[in-house]
């Protein structure tokens, strides 16, 4: 990139230049003036400049025609050329072909996203765009944003807040949380009343230090306390201890739906209105009209709107019936 030197072009009203080709282009103050939807005196000011500091007449009234100098003549392509590449600059959006291109999108998840999300996207995009990669990151709510700054990742998908005004934030749906057993190892009636789950041992997804896990701020909202067993950072391990310990999970209600059934576990709602944080996605402000990140944008909502669209599978208790 060549040297510019940035005082003296700030001394400089580029806007000399444009009023320089539009008389050029019209060989009249007048008409000038009119292209540039300004006063003829004012038009005649910028004229009057330009003699000044290109220290040339420029245009020479001959008859009813401003005559270019050869001065002007030899600024004319120079000048020409600058403006339609700064029009070209301001005008023309950066392109992007999924179908063309070859990079790896950063996608950080809360741990659940990113199971029931990456399989479908995955198989999106090598259908539509098989050069793309995507890298999923665990992020905790509290470590997105510094990741969005510091360019770690391209978009984050979870229970994330909104963050500064440096971010974007889009709400995309609402959570809801069902619990799980072994029914081999735990005789319990379901729906699960509240003293029953209460009177059991505990299982969750914990992604800190907490034995009490993601649902500790709801659980003490709620003013109970749960009888802890373990927590993992993630809900495979969660519900695998399930299936071997006489233990409850709570976890969001579509991992429940999914996985419980197929790993042989009985679920019911949660006998507690637990309030969790709503599934949104969180990117930096400066890529929001980046066409490769509205691009990823639009690929990922689809996926979501189905997951949204999981329904309980047969022998789902629904939670009107929990006393």
């Amino acid at each position: 990139m060549s040297s510019i030197d940035h005082f003296n072009l700030w001394s400089f009203d580029l806007n000399l230049l444009v009023a320089f080709d539009a008389l050029m282009r019209e060989r009249s103050v007048t008409r000038a003036a009119s292209r540039l939807k300004i006063q003829q005196s004012a038009m005649s000011h910028n004229l009057g400049t330009l003699r000044v500091l290109l220290d040339d007449e420029l245009f020479v009234r001959v008859g009813q025609v401003m005559k270019p100098t050869s001065r002007a003549q030899a600024l004319a392509a120079a000048i020409n050329r600058i403006l339609e590449q700064a029009q070209h600059a301001i005008t023309t959006r950066e392109k992007f072909c999924p179908e063309e291109e070859e990079r790896t999108f950063s996608i950080a998840f809360s741990s659940e996203l990113e199971v029931l999300s990456m399989p479908g996207l995955t198989a999106q995009l090598q259908r539509c765009a098989p050069g793309i990669k995507l890298l999923a990151r665990p992020a905790q709510p509290n470590e997105v944003h510094r990741m969005l700054d510091e360019g770690a990742i391209d978009l984050g998908v979870g229970c994330f807040g909104e963050g500064a005004e440096r971010h974007r934030w889009k709400l995309l749906f609402e959570q809801s949380l069902m619990c799980c057993f072994n029914p081999a190892l735990l005789d319990l009636a379901l729906p699960i009343s509240r003293s029953a789950y209460l009177a059991q041992k505990h299982a969750m997804v914990s992604q800190n230090a907490s034995i009490r896990g993601c649902l500790e701020d709801a659980v003490r909202a709620a003013g109970v306390e749960l009888d802890m067993a373990m927590a993992a950072p993630e809900f495979l391990t969660v519900l695998s201890t399930v299936m071997h310990a006489p233990v409850i999970a709570t976890l969001p209600s579509r991992i429940v739906s999914r996985y419980a059934p197929l790993m042989g576990l009985v679920a019911s709602p949660v006998p507690f209105d637990f309030a969790v944080t709503p599934i949104s996605m969180v990117w930096a402000a400066h890529s929001d009209r980046d066409p490769a990140s509205e691009w990823l944008r639009q690929q990922i909502e689809p996926i979501l709107a189905q997951i949204e669209g999981i329904t309980p599978s047969p022998g789902l208790v629904d939670m009107a019936e929990v006393p």
